[in-house]
């Protein structure tokens, strides 16, 4: 992988938009690679496929890049709100490349994966409508909250222009592969609990401790009026899944 990219391909649009993403999806088409598999290069699909700028040619999984010259904080901005809840109700969403990149010499400082299995309906932040006045007046965007996404499924491909070891991300990919397992209808509450579970900043846990997130919990799953009983069943999950022990009743430990 190489950290610069071409800026001569700028050089013939005016718009700062249309020069990023020119740039942006020339160097991704010669430098990411997929995850998932052995394949050290991705297909970049035409321009204006739904949801997608790259296919693995190997194992056929789609990503979508975006890039930003601000550092990648708790929020991106991304497309139409209904659009990425449907994706992520019927597990249609993409892998997520997310760069930022230094404009001046066109060089990605940092870029991290987020797998299409990892995005839980609460990191979903719907926007104000557009004004009336707009051009798409009404239309609803959305924001990625990626400090609703756990830490275990953000993965470094590069950090502070430090390029991450490909057998590394790979590693750090098969590990949280087996969220994918689970039902989609499923994987949000997984999600949310393994986050929660995070916040607690310890290795070693209670049920009870995990209790504390219950009003939280509640407010991202309205639907569900035993919070505790799916607490205790999403540790389950986790343990079951690899991210969790349990070396004994009602104490987990993270891995």
């Amino acid at each position: 992988m190489n950290i610069l990219m071409d800026g001569e391909l700028a050089s013939t649009y005016r718009s700062g938009a249309q020069r990023a993403r020119v740039v942006t999806e020339a160097w991704g088409e010669n430098n990411l690679y997929c995850p998932n598999c052995v394949s050290p290069s991705l297909s970049r699909l035409r321009n204006n496929t739904k949801a997608s700028d790259f296919s693995c040619p190997s194992c056929g999984l789609r990503y979508q890049l975006k890039g930003q010259q601000a550092r990648i904080g708790n929020r991106i901005n991304d497309g139409a709100y209904d659009v990425m809840l449907a994706a992520i109700r019927h597990d249609e969403a993409p892998n997520f490349y997310f760069m930022q990149y230094e404009l001046g010499t066109w060089t990605v400082k940092n870029l991290l994966l987020i797998p299409s299995f990892a995005f839980p309906v609460s990191a979903i932040i719907k926007r104000r409508p557009l004004a009336l006045t707009a051009r798409r007046a009404g239309w609803v965007g959305c924001n990625i909250a990626l400090n609703h996404i756990p830490n275990d499924v953000r993965i470094p491909i590069v950090s502070d222009g430090q390029i991450i070891d490909e057998g590394t991300v790979r590693a750090r990919y098969r590990r949280v592969k087996p969220l994918a397992e689970i039902r989609v209808s499923e994987r949000g509450w997984t999600l949310d609990v393994l986050s929660a579970v995070r916040q607690l900043g310890k290795t070693m846990f209670s049920t009870s401790d995990a209790y504390i997130f219950t009003r939280e919990l509640e407010n991202l799953h309205p639907e569900n009026r035993h919070v505790k009983d799916k607490i205790r069943q999403q540790l389950q999950v986790l343990r079951d899944r690899g991210f969790l022990s349990q070396p004994e009743r009602g104490v987990w430990v993270l891995r």
